[in-house]
């Protein structure tokens, strides 16, 4: 909880991830209105501009999660506290999750007003779901990327280079969940076997992080 707080003052104090995550998005949303050149998009394509937007806007906050912690001596302060070392991956994914919902409560809206043709609402909790069990995917693994990454002296190109892949079934499931929900005809039911891909997605990649998280850390 400490860690949690620490990171939250210090982006209400200098905002750097959440606005930029949000901007990005948005900016290219309008990208995408642009350069497809159609005013209303549904679909199979509707879901993978929202899930590669959102990709690479998480991006950017991964690659700052670990930022202060390596050029403030955070990770030795901790180190050296009598505490769980997987206690800061629980922090940091709890963070980077946080993150990632703040800012699709702008992003989601942005992208009905901008690109999406049939209504979203009657969709809604059906496509909360498949946000939540993605973010806390992408939080896990952006995590454990964060952390590998910020040891080298490139971080902000090998956090993308080590990401991006991992989050491919990620990305594929996660639109093939939602490609129904922004049917034309109107929305359908949210395939039950992506969502349980989604599921097994994030309690692999969990159990993961958690097992290499402590010597990621020492090393």
């Amino acid at each position: 909880m400490a860690l949690i707080r620490k990171d939250f003052r210090l982006e209400l104090r200098t905002r750097e991830s959440v606005p930029a995550m949000l901007l990005f998005s948005i900016s290219t949303f309008v990208l995408f209105h642009f350069g497809l050149d159609r005013d209303a998009l549904s679909g199979d394509l509707a879901a993978g501009v929202l899930w590669v937007t959102l990709l690479f806007a998480a991006v950017l906050g991964i690659n700052r999660l670990f930022v202060s912690e390596r050029e403030e001596g955070g990770f030795d302060g901790f180190l050296l506290a009598p505490v769980d070392r997987t206690s800061m991956l629980v922090a940091k994914a709890t963070v980077l999750f946080t993150f990632l919902v703040v800012v699709e409560l702008g992003v989601v809206p942005a992208f009905t007003l901008l690109l999406l043709d049939p209504p979203l609402w009657p969709a809604l909790p059906e496509l909360l779901v498949v946000l939540l069990l993605a973010d806390a995917g992408i939080a896990v693994v952006g995590t454990l990327v964060a952390a590998l990454a910020v040891q080298t002296r490139a971080r902000e190109l090998i956090g993308p280079l080590l990401t991006l892949p991992l989050l491919v079934p990620l990305l594929t499931a996660a639109a093939q969940a939602t490609a129904p929900l922004f049917d034309e005809a109107g929305a359908l039911p949210a395939p039950g076997s992506w969502l349980g891909v989604l599921g097994l997605y994030d309690v692999v990649f969990g159990l993961v992080a958690y097992a290499v998280f402590d010597f990621l850390l020492e090393d």
